[in-house]
């Protein structure tokens, strides 16, 4: 009787740890990582000064936005977009933008940080809602964006890197930088030259 006891309890525990295991699993996926007011140091360092606006997302900036864009259709358009200017001393960086892609399921939140060429200068996740796929939010995947413009494809598997089990969450970052540089190229002149 001891033996069938003490199988049960060993057994019970071991369905309770990997019941356990799975559910900080699925809850590690799912998470806020940066608030607003931290987003832009994320992706233009700590010594940058930044000045938060609201660019409303008019019928006109849309239009401006889709050229930019191309084939590339997002899966959410904001009725506005926060965007902080990020500058050193006198000199301007580039623009940090907050943009919304839907993963599989829900949206996940982006920074974007735009330089005035209208390159990426860095890209962070913000907020991240899906049960699967956060390894999006790894620096190893994000460093990826770095230096892409407008110009870039962003398209797994042959410009971006895919991760296995992700891919919906790899679409989704690559049309948030798309959508992200298309805002700062239509409402705040980044990539004009270009």
């Amino acid at each position: 009787m001891r033996r069938y006891v003490a199988r049960s309890c060993a057994a019970l525990l071991a369905t309770l740890a990997v019941l356990s295991a799975t559910g900080a699993t699925v809850r590690a996926q799912e998470g806020i990582f940066l608030s607003e007011e931290q987003a832009p140091a994320a992706v233009f360092g700590y010594d940058a000064s930044f000045s938060r606006q609201v660019i409303a997302a008019t019928p006109a900036l849309r239009d401006s936005m889709r050229q930019s864009l191309g084939k590339v259709e997002p899966s959410i358009w904001e009725d506005e977009y926060v965007a902080f200017k990020a500058t050193h001393g006198e000199t301007l960086l580039g623009y940090a933008l907050i943009v919304e892609e839907i993963g599989k399921h829900r949206p996940i939140t982006f920074v974007v940080a735009v330089r005035p060429d209208g390159t990426v200068n860095d890209v962070a996740v913000m907020t991240y809602r899906e049960a699967y796929g956060g390894e999006v939010k790894s620096r190893r995947f994000l460093n990826q964006y770095r230096s892409k413009s407008v110009h870039d494809p962003l398209q797994a598997p042959n410009d971006i890197k895919n991760i296995a089990g992700a891919t919906l969450s790899v679409d989704a970052a690559s049309r948030a930088v798309k959508k992200a540089m298309a805002v700062a190229h239509a409402a705040l002149g980044t990539g004009a030259g270009s």
